[in-house]
């Protein structure tokens, strides 16, 4: 079976929805940039691009089984991987959820805003582990180095970004900007850090 012939078959590739992310994503800091959505709001403008993860894996799944151009046979270590990522990511739509609800109806007790903060970050830091326990898990050692490569890649991009709009920031520049864009840019990396991958070896890797 062809390249386009798989691209058929399986409909649209994980790469179409990374890309409505990033424009999601986008669309989002330019509302909050402008003023235009403030508060609460602007949470669950970032909750919604998030729920576009689910049908990214799906076609990346699609794509793997079918054999797709530029993909890797999805061995236990992946689809741990998979399974352990979509229950973070759903909990974080949840929890994220709840906040934004909770703050945006009632002033709750510090505890209870601390409690209700916390829980998304761990959610995000749940994906962060279950990449680290892919890393660990993975036998095959070419797939293993495509992982680590990407996530270095990933952590490079997402450390210069920071660092650099941290100095802009302190010279008055730019805006301030919270802290958990920093993540995001993380998880833009891992899609810079895929296409690196593309571009040298021939395959996009398992994250």
């Amino acid at each position: 079976m062809t390249s386009a012939d798989t691209n058929r078959a399986t409909g649209k590739g994980p790469l179409f929805y990374v890309g409505l992310m990033a424009a999601a994503y986008a669309a989002v800091a330019a509302l909050a940039i402008t003023g235009a959505v403030e508060g609460p709001a602007i949470y669950m403008l970032v909750i919604a691009p998030f729920g576009l993860v689910f049908p990214m894996m799906a076609a990346a799944n699609r794509r793997i089984d079918a054999g797709g151009a530029g993909c890797i046979g999805k061995g236990e270590a992946q689809r741990r991987y998979m399974k352990r990522v979509a229950m973070f990511s759903s909990l974080y739509l949840v929890v994220l959820g709840v906040m934004t609800f909770v703050l945006k109806s009632s002033e709750p007790h510090f505890a209870i805003r601390s409690i209700l903060a916390l829980l998304p970050g761990l959610a995000v830091i749940g994906i962060f582990w279950a990449v680290g326990r892919l890393i660990v898990e993975e036998q095959d050692e070419f797939l293993r180095m495509l992982v680590i490569r990407q996530s270095l890649i990933a952590t490079g991009f997402a450390l210069s970004a920071a660092t650099v709009w941290g100095f802009l920031e302190t010279a008055d520049v730019v805006f301030h900007l919270e802290a958990y864009w920093w993540a995001v840019a993380w998880f833009f990396g891992l899609g810079v850090g895929a296409a690196a991958n593309r571009v040298q070896y021939g395959t996009w890797g398992a994250v």
